[in-house]
């Protein structure tokens, strides 16, 4: 597969965004008080991994499959750290940190949606509306730890 010049462009803004994301979850896991946030934190640095992966191997040639996984927001139960009476200095944090990154999520989500139809690939298309469907999750899972702390 040959990316037009257009394409390997979108492809490497992409990747800029998933590193900056990789490095957000990083820093922040490292901020973050709540042992759940922290785990999470790890977690999305991981699949964020996976999507810069992906798309450097796009800028190689080639298109690795996916699994359109839409099942990790729905799935994700966190326990509860604080409860909607506290009102601490580390729920505080705590709570900027997660609603920081939804807004994160949503726009780099909104990226894929607008930058999907670049391509004339078939599964360059299918790759990026799998991740786009990931940064959903992200954001739900997010939300859900939000919502069980009491901050939302």
């Amino acid at each position: 597969m040959v990316l037009t010049e257009k394409e390997q462009t979108t492809i490497e803004d992409l990747r800029t965004q998933e590193q900056s994301c990789m490095e957000k979850y990083k820093r922040y896991g490292q901020e973050a008080k709540d042992p759940v946030l922290r785990d999470l934190f790890g977690r999305l640095e991981k699949e964020e991994q996976k999507h810069y992966e992906s798309l450097g191997q796009v800028l190689s040639g080639t298109v690795p499959s996916c699994n359109c996984n839409d099942r990790d927001g729905a799935k994700y139960e966190p326990k509860a750290a604080y409860d909607s009476l506290t009102n601490s200095e580390d729920k505080k944090n705590d709570c900027f940190l997660a609603t920081d990154c939804i807004g994160t999520e949503k726009m780099v989500s909104g990226e894929y949606n607008s930058n999907v139809f670049v391509f004339g690939d078939t599964g360059v298309r299918k790759l990026l509306a799998d991740i786009q469907i990931e940064e959903q999750n992200h954001a739900e899972m997010l939300y859900k730890y939000k919502t069980v702390n009491g901050m939302a």
